[in-house]
């Protein structure tokens, strides 16, 4: 293993009935829990996600309404999730923008604190867009020498992830392997969220990168109009985003 682990790596993928994050909900998910000393354990759950799969999604991952009508909700099945990430850090492929959110969705929903300071997040796909532009199945042929087969089955994505991100380490000369150095690669920007609508200014104030606000500094904004955080709260926003705007609003009082 060519990555330097200093306590366990949890790379996850999830099968979805589609992208949006706030409502669409998590069919199948697989986790690879690598530890420090390259032993590994993997769980591969169905998931009823308790609304239809729409056609389109099923005709990128295949699973269908009937396969998923007795598995488990996400409820049922999150502390057991929650127990293999705990301790951890966490990638994936594309994880930062779609499958981190996501899951952080499917947990606050659930009862279940998602505390994304807790944890470095490494997404293999930034890290290779930065180096080497292209899709899951290039990075494997690139980086791997072999085809990827069962392309968008939430294991066979996982454990290609896995190889993907540790055959970047050995590609290229100098490389970090370290999760933190990972972690720095691993953004385009960094975002006071998990969805993208608070951005940091130049000082590290959180700022609003949306609506009639965009630009300006959450705690600003909330000691002048308390209306517009209790807006976001009853409408259809991410519920991390509420989460870190609840934490902003709490300090603003002070």
């Amino acid at each position: 293993m060519n990555l330097k682990l200093h306590k366990p790596l949890c790379i996850f993928d999830l099968e979805t009935t589609g992208t949006n994050i706030s409502k669409d909900r998590i069919v199948e998910i697989c986790i690879l829990k690598v530890n420090p000393d390259a032993s590994r354990e993997s769980k591969t759950w169905l998931v009823n996600p308790e609304m239809q799969i729409p056609a389109e999604s099923f005709e990128i991952h295949g699973i269908t309404n009937e396969k998923v009508k007795d598995a488990p909700t996400f409820k049922e099945i999150a502390p057991k999730i929650m127990e293999m990430i705990s301790g951890t850090d966490l990638g994936g492929f594309n994880s930062n923008r779609f499958d981190v959110p996501l899951l952080a969705e499917e947990l606050l929903r659930s009862g279940l604190d998602f505390d994304l300071s807790k944890f470095k997040l490494v997404d293999a796909q930034t890290i290779f867009h930065k180096m080497e532009p292209r899709t899951l199945t290039a990075a494997y042929k690139f980086y791997c020498g072999k085809p990827l087969e069962n392309a968008h089955s939430a294991e066979a994505d996982v454990l290609a992830t896995f190889e993907v991100l540790d055959a970047q380490i050995a590609h290229y000369e100098d490389f970090p392997n370290e999760i933190h150095h990972l972690h720095e690669l691993s953004f385009h920007k960094k975002f006071a969220d998990l969805a993208g609508m608070l951005h940091f200014d130049e000082n590290e104030n959180e700022i609003f990168a949306f609506g009639k606000y965009k630009g300006q500094k959450v705690k600003e904004v909330f000691q002048k109009d308390l209306g517009y955080y209790s807006w976001i709260q009853n409408a259809d926003f991410p519920l991390y985003t509420k989460k870190v705007l609840t934490a902003i609003q709490l300090k603003s009082k002070f």
